[in-house]
């Protein structure tokens, strides 16, 4: 009997081991092999997750970048909203060309003013953060245009909205910076940049539709309000690559495999210190001649189009359209090019400059715009020189991204396109004062079609061969 006891529980280990590994373990008398057993398990099981984790591709990246587009998006359709509705301001509160260079002149000194601040705050205060405030700002002061009615009124609203919607690419551009690689940043800039034209396509469309049915107050406050969603959506969703939860040890190795990573260290550099640099100031040179082009076709294009055809607000849509339809078309094929020429054994710095020179040929039938004599022909001139700048701007703003460390982005960015606004405040001031005069476009498509060239050249000669600058620690 006491053998037969023995043997009874001799055997009970065996059988609980099995049952623990069937998940059905009952035997009080061997608990500490139920948790051998499930500690062993468990190991596995993180084991094997772990290295699914690191071998997984995720593109939480695009996601980003997908966030980026909306919110330039809504930023166009914002800013396109006083172009589009300028035939009828002049009609309703009698703006003369002159008062209308003045209202957009403000936007663009506040802009100006906008973009240097925004680019520090963004690199205090974070992307996540800093970006969400930006929106709130600029949101509310597009809803303010639809309490004025008089040009001061507007004045006041636009150098407002300024300030606010000047924070945009400074942020996007820091944060494409810390989610792409160099390789991929161009690309990336020229999908969300494509938001400049779906917004600027979109606003033709939606804004006329809005004020032909419940008047031109509405218009303004309509489009603001729709910053409201993409603030929560941004704050909700965004991290940095390192602090995001779905981002892949593949996908962060992959967003880091520069020489130096995204997240490289040192203080924050001061202005004057960038401004010791000369790719700072060739780059700067370049944005001011060019961003004044783009602030040209965007606020005064819809003008040209209803004075030299007589469309009218109901007809304004179809050909605005097409023509940012192809600036949308040329800013991701111009962000694309340049991988091209990477792949086939060109250096970064030369492709990117390649690239920009193609993009500047678009530009030169602005040359012959004013000799247009149908709205096709016109379409197909302007179709190709908005094409050919954002094709440009896809690789105007990413040369700062390639040249400077991530530290010094947001604020090399700040610079660069403050110089760009002041470029487009003495245009905007010089086309309401020539229009007013004379009504004739000719002198003015001249310069579009030729600053391309001339920018191109400071920054073949002055930019280092966009080659990456070492700041001090």
């Amino acid at each position: 009997m006491e053998s037969g006891r023995t043997s009874s529980r001799s055997r009970k280990p065996s059988a609980c081991l099995v049952s623990a590994a069937c998940g059905t373990l009952r035997c009080e008398p061997v608990r500490h092999a139920k948790h051998a057993v499930s500690r062993s398990a468990v190991s596995t099981l993180d084991s094997t997750n772990d290295s699914y984790a690191e071998t997984r591709s995720t593109n939480v990246r695009w996601m980003v970048c997908a966030m980026l587009f909306v919110a330039t998006t809504i930023n166009y359709m914002d800013r396109q909203v006083i172009g589009i509705l300028k035939p009828t301001l002049m009609h309703d509160i009698g703006l003369s060309e002159q008062n209308y260079g003045y209202i957009i002149a403000c936007f663009q000194v506040a802009y100006a003013l906008g973009l240097v601040a925004a680019g520090r705050l963004v690199d205090k205060l974070g992307t996540r953060f800093g970006y969400a405030l930006i929106m709130g700002i600029w949101s509310l002061a597009g809803m303010a245009h639809a309490l004025v009615t008089t040009a001061l009124g507007f004045g006041a609203a636009r150098f407002a909205l300024g300030l606010g919607e000047a924070g945009n690419f400074p942020a996007a551009i820091k944060t494409v910076a810390d989610w792409f690689p160099k390789k991929d940043r161009s690309f990336a800039t020229g999908l969300f940049n494509a938001g400049t034209t779906t917004g600027a396509m979109v606003a033709p469309f939606f804004v006329p539709w809005i004020t032909l049915r419940y008047g031109w107050h509405a218009a303004f406050l309509v489009t603001g309000l729709l910053g409201a969603p993409w603030i929560v959506w941004w704050y909700w969703k965004y991290r940095t690559p390192a602090a995001h939860k779905t981002v892949s040890r593949a996908e962060l190795s992959y967003i880091q495999s520069d020489e130096e990573a995204p997240t490289e260290g040192g203080r924050q550099p001061r202005w004057l210190q960038l401004l010791a640099y000369k790719q700072t100031w060739a780059c700067s040179a370049a944005r001011f001649l060019t961003d004044s082009i783009w602030w040209f076709y965007l606020f005064w294009m819809p003008g040209f189009l209803d004075a030299q055809y007589h469309l009218g607000l109901s007809h304004m849509g179809a050909p605005l359209m097409i023509i940012y339809g192809a600036s949308a078309v040329g800013g991701i094929a111009g962000g694309w090019i340049p991988k091209v020429f990477v792949k086939s054994g060109m250096r970064e710095g030369n492709a990117r400059l390649l690239a920009m020179f193609i993009c500047a040929l678009f530009s030169l039938p602005m040359l012959f715009a004013s000799h247009m004599t149908t709205i096709t022909g016109s379409i197909l001139v302007l179709s190709l020189a908005v094409s050919g700048h954002q094709g440009w701007s896809a690789n105007m703003y990413t040369t700062v991204s390639d040249i400077f460390p991530p530290r010094a982005v947001g604020s090399v960015t700040g610079i660069t396109a403050m110089a760009g606004s002041v470029g487009g405040v003495l245009l905007s001031l010089e086309a309401g004062h020539i229009l007013q005069l004379t009504g004739s476009y000719a002198s003015l498509f001249i310069l579009a079609g030729s600053v391309y060239m001339i920018a191109w050249v400071i920054l073949r000669l002055f930019a280092g061969g966009l080659q990456r600058v070492k700041l001090e620690a």
